[in-house]
């Protein structure tokens, strides 16, 4: 089998609620999302979701070869990059690539990818994340009562400017999902906001009035130094590594004792996340991957790895056009018996989709607030 080519699609998630954090947020609600199919000689394709950045650069990597050496196949990419660097958005990229091949190599086998990478177990324990900065109270109520309803029992907030209202909305976050149990797990994602002394008074603010599972990205993702005392400083896990492009970018943290739950971002695909677990799992910490709404393949990877902890699930719903073989039930997702990563396409559907604005307008999350980690009070806008 070799691999002779590539596609790339383009749909869009309607969320049906303003998704973001603290630094912007999206109010249409309307997010854009790349697949890139691989395609081979023996009319097996792969699907990997994410992003389709410097695919072109990349795929002369994998063309011609065997789409079943994935490893060797992900090292190529890595390599056919060095000089400019794998970093940020072209990580992205091999990571979309990177799962399409696992795809390939689980649909060749004729076994769903959970059961090839070696899972006992379909399903992933997850918890609930709204991406819920800007929805009033009753909008986060409702969103959280339907988690609720799907046996969810954890849920993480997105916040990090004002403690008053961060209390106010946990308590809400907590009478939603106690009807599974009488004392559910509650996170707070700061999103990179803080400097460290603004994290130790705002996590500690917190504490006094109730309990946090962990603080995620509370300062910038590098700074080994800054979490390892701010983990020190409160009684919640520091979580992060969602955003760290690259397994040598865990070094500094890991070493420095700096992060108590190493997150992966989905969206990095499948090879990295399994490096990252394995490299974890020998520091004895355990692993939660972030964002497996948009890039449901690496719950399979999830579902093989001894120390994976519980998965970010923002969303009950798809991408339009993508059909996923799984479903979301007792707090987690139950993988399904398709071969590959069971995700199948509706490319007549997307191909009627009107384009939309999605991550890249001016106001959105993955823009940085120019005031983050500057302010004196936390109760105003970043200008102030």
């Amino acid at each position: 089998m070799k691999i002779t080519g590539y596609r790339i699609v383009r749909t869009r998630h309607h969320w049906g609620r303003p998704v973001g954090d603290a630094n912007g947020f999206i109010s249409s609600g309307v997010t854009d999302l790349a697949l890139v199919v691989v395609e081979t000689d023996a009319g097996i394709e792969g699907i990997g979701m994410g992003s389709a950045h410097d695919i072109d650069r990349l795929f002369p990597a994998l063309e011609g070869k065997d789409p079943r050496a994935v490893t060797a196949l992900y090292d190529a990419m890595l390599a056919r990059v060095f000089k400019s660097g794998h970093g940020g958005a072209t990580f992205g990229g091999i990571g979309a690539l990177d799962s399409a091949l696992w795809d390939i190599k689980a649909k060749a086998a004729g076994e769903p990818l959970w059961r090839l990478l070696g899972a006992a177990d379909r399903f992933v324990p997850g918890y609930a994340s709204g991406l819920d900065i800007a929805l009033d109270d009753e909008q986060l109520a409702s969103f959280y009562r339907t988690m609720a309803e799907r046996g969810f029992a954890s849920g993480k907030l997105k916040g990090g400017r004002d403690v008053e209202t961060d209390l106010r909305r946990l308590d809400i976050v907590e009478d939603a999902l106690s009807t599974n149990t009488a004392r559910p797990a509650l996170m707070l994602d700061a999103n990179e906001s803080w400097n460290l002394k603004q994290a130790v008074r705002y996590v500690s603010a917190i504490e006094e009035r109730r309990d946090l599972t962990w603080i995620e990205e509370p300062l910038r993702r590098w700074d080994a130094a800054g979490h390892a005392r701010l983990s020190a400083s409160v009684r919640a896990a520091v979580a992060t590594g969602e955003n760290l492009t690259g397994l040598e970018q865990f070094a500094p943290l890991l070493d420095a004792h700096a992060v108590d739950i190493v997150q992966a971002g989905a969206v990095w695909g499948i090879t990295h996340f399994l490096r990252v677990a394995t490299v974890a799992h020998g520091r004895l910490l355990p692993v939660s991957p972030v964002g497996l709404t948009a890039n449901y393949a690496l719950a399979a990877a999830a579902a093989a790895i001894p120390n994976h902890l519980s998965a970010e699930i923002q969303d009950l719903g798809a991408p339009l056009g993508v059909i996923l073989d799984q479903q979301i039930a007792d707090g987690g997702v139950v993988l399904g018996d398709e071969p590959g990563a069971g995700i199948r396409l509706d490319e007549s559907a997307i191909d009627t989709a009107r384009a939309g604005s999605g991550w890249a307008e001016a106001a959105g999350p993955h823009v940085r607030s120019p005031r983050a980690g500057l302010r004196l009070i936390t109760d105003t806008g970043w200008e102030a």
